[in-house]
């Protein structure tokens, strides 16, 4: 860590405040970079100030859920109205491959949370849920470009918008995991003011090539159709969108892509999108256990010797000799 950030992990809350806890709900493929994104954000919270956070996970059955990459992630518990009760915010983590269909038990949960006055979030897809539940009534939300159709005819009364994330009052909603990040800076800036969400941005901050455009002060000056193009580079990480795709996606020429991203970001949609593809592989390979072709193939390189050779440009170094630390195991198929 920078020498610049350590005048903020001094132990110590800066200002009383009661500690806020926080559910996620994994459900089945959920999201594993958005779910990592909206936790990051809160565990370096905690380094600044200290037990203003506390973070629980949830399944339904209290069995382990497998994530969208194909690790398996075992939550502390399953849940019910008893943990529902110490909760501040509940968050429903789904994912590209998560099934929208109604499950009765989770309607029920999320409808007595809102009962409680706890506020709820959707990472991904999980908005739909809430939705479905009868809970975004008269809310401004977001949810993965996949899913705006579903979310829009089961929330007639909700607005869903084209943006990467939404913090409505109690309803909060990302569509892509840098939408969970900035999603989440803006509820701790709610709570807690801008003093602790520029602490936590510059401490995230010391890997300069992966955040340097997702700070929110720089993500609100960029234009509509760059917003759109970003958001759906970020959701379609493992089979990255062709450049026509985008274009016609985001409803612009390519041409006209190609100069919003000059004009405003000061590089090509190429480049930009290959950058969010190599720091995405290298959390993988830092923290997950999958072997490094899998890794490849996660993040959209169907060549490992292409693959090597980017990573290898990017960073100085070939992936081969990226710290492991394997905290998530993956699940092998038998």
């Amino acid at each position: 860590m920078q020498g610049r950030n350590l005048r903020y992990l001094d132990g110590e809350a800066t200002e009383p405040g009661r500690l806020a806890r926080v559910g996620f709900l994994l459900l089945e493929h959920f999201s594993l970079p958005a779910f990592t994104q909206a936790l990051d954000t809160l565990v370096t919270a905690n380094l600044i100030r200290t037990q203003t956070f506390a973070t629980e996970t949830f399944s339904l059955d209290g069995e382990s859920v497998t994530s969208d990459l194909g690790l398996v992630i075992c939550p502390d518990a399953t849940l019910s109205s008893v943990q529902l009760a110490e909760l501040d915010l509940l968050v429903v983590c789904g994912g590209l491959r998560t099934p929208l269909r109604a499950i009765p038990e989770l309607t029920r949960l999320l409808q007595t949370a809102a009962d409680k006055g706890i506020a709820l979030a959707g990472l991904w897809n999980g908005a739909w849920f809430l939705g479905q539940a009868g809970l975004l009534d008269g809310y401004r939300c977001a949810i993965h470009p996949e899913n705006r159709a579903a979310l829009a005819e089961i929330a007639r009364h909700s607005e869903v918008t084209s943006e990467s994330y939404q913090a409505d009052r109690d309803r909060l909603s990302a569509a892509s995991p840098t939408g969970a990040f900035n999603l989440v800076l803006e509820w701790i800036n709610a709570r807690h003011g801008r003093e602790l969400v520029d602490a936590i941005v510059d401490i995230l901050a010391f890997e300069e090539s992966r955040f340097r455009r997702t700070r929110p002060s720089l993500h609100e000056k960029l234009s509509e159709p760059l917003r759109e193009a970003i958001n759906l580079m970020s959701a379609n990480i493992e089979e990255p969108l062709s450049q026509d795709q985008l274009s016609s996606y985001v409803g612009r020429s390519k041409r006209q892509i190609e100069r919003l991203f000059q004009e405003q970001l000061g590089t090509t949609p190429v480049r930009y999108y290959l950058e969010l593809r190599i720091t995405e592989s290298r959390r993988l390979l830092q923290h997950s256990s999958l072997p490094m072709v899998e890794v490849a193939l996660a993040c959209g390189f169907v060549s490992p010797s292409h693959f090597s050779k980017c990573y290898t440009s990017f960073y100085g170094y070939s992936p081969s000799k990226e710290a492991r630390h394997g905290c998530v195991k993956a699940q092998r198929n038998v």
